[in-house]
């Protein structure tokens, strides 16, 4: 098949979490033989940022380490029906992300009702739905044949909203770039988080830097962006490394000389999206690192708490799990284990690219 992406950005993950696991899509893709094409807006946000953090090191970085994926940037400032009508010429399957404009998701639609000639799908690997639900319904989705929800909870919301042909489409780790590697252990704990504006504010206080403050022996190192100046301040004061921006790719090697991660929820999924984790504990487990979350309830059961990684309902059990992990190389080798084989087993893009195939012979029969 031809597929087209449509992305906020797929070169830049500054701030950009939803490049990780597209990445790792279309390279599985077209390790299956696809031809896949990513499309983004020139001068997006993600990059804009990303250059004012680190010039062009990392976009130089990202094309060294991904030469396979085709990126072809569009002007927003211009047309979007002409462009999308050129971009999209010739595919089979088009799919639109949720982090893009409504006058492109809008553009899109109209371009296949016109033509009728490929396959339209919504992908969404965000909360708004929950969260901010008017940004949502923005977006002209009347032509689309169906949507790509990242959970069940998700998916259920795009149900109640009366979309139909609505398919769980989980992330998974980029297994090609994420997989354990050994280092000499720099840290006890890493977390790599953004800050989310204030959607884990009390999280990051109570299980991170109360952990910090409770655990003053251990070496902890954040890597982040948006951190607001009170929060690094505290950071400071528990003994906080914090290292800043680092790219996704990168990652592997910084889980390598940590002895622990954490994963801090951001609150819509602890109560109006349950079940989904989002992508970094799948990159975590892929990588080999024992894994600590706050709690959150797995409903579509995609791992296995307390084998997979350890959940801390509250900051005390946070501190208590650290201390178990970071003295017990056992646990640690023991945890890992388990949870990269879940992974491998379970929940790494290859799997997903066939499942992206069976979702389209399915709507293929069924729309046209």
């Amino acid at each position: 098949m031809k597929i087209v992406l449509f992305v906020h950005s797929i070169v830049s993950d500054w701030n950009n979490g939803h490049a990780h696991f597209l990445r790792g899509l279309v390279a599985a893709l077209m390790q299956r033989g696809h031809s896949v094409t990513c499309c983004e807006p020139l001068n997006n946000w993600s990059t804009k940022n990303l250059f004012a953090t680190a010039q062009a090191a990392p976009i130089v970085e990202f094309a060294r380490r991904f030469p396979q994926i085709d990126v072809r940037f569009y002007d927003p400032k211009e047309s979007p029906i002409d462009q999308t009508e050129e971009l999209t010429a010739g595919a089979h399957v088009v799919i639109v992300h949720e982090f893009n404009e409504p006058e492109i998701v809008g553009a899109v639609g109209f371009v296949r009702r016109r033509r009728q000639d490929f396959l339209l799908l919504f992908h969404d690997t965000h909360h708004r739905l929950a969260s901010l639900p008017h940004q949502i319904v923005r977006f002209n989705l009347a032509d689309y044949d169906g949507v790509l929800a990242f959970g069940a909870s998700l998916a259920e919301k795009y149900r109640e909203f009366g979309f139909r042909n609505v398919f769980i489409f989980h992330e998974a780790a980029d297994t090609s770039t994420f997989f354990p590697r050994e280092a000499e252990k720099e840290h006890d704990v890493v977390w790599i988080g953004n800050w989310g504006d204030e959607e884990r504010a009390q999280q990051i206080r109570d299980y991170l830097i109360g952990a910090a403050a409770g655990l003053p022996a251990l070496r902890f190192t954040v890597h982040g962006v948006r951190y607001p100046t009170r929060i690094l301040k505290s950071f400071d004061r528990t003994g906080i490394r914090y290292a800043g921006w680092v790219p996704n790719f990168a990652v592997p090697e910084v889980f390598a000389k940590s002895r622990v991660t954490l994963h801090i929820l951001r609150s819509f999924y602890c109560t109006a999206l349950p079940g989904i984790p989002t992508i970094r504990p799948f990159e975590a487990m892929a990588c080999g690192i024992p894994l600590i979350t706050t709690q959150w309830r797995d409903t579509e059961h995609l791992f296995r708490a307390g084998r997979d990684y350890l959940m801390a309902a509250t900051p005390a059990q946070m501190r208590k799990h650290i201390q178990l992990l970071t003295r017990s190389k056992r646990k640690r080798q023991d945890l890992a284990g388990h949870a990269l084989e879940t992974i491998r087993r379970r929940h790494h893009c290859d799997l997903r690219a066939e499942q992206l195939e069976d979702i389209c012979q399915t709507l293929t029969r069924t729309v046209r």
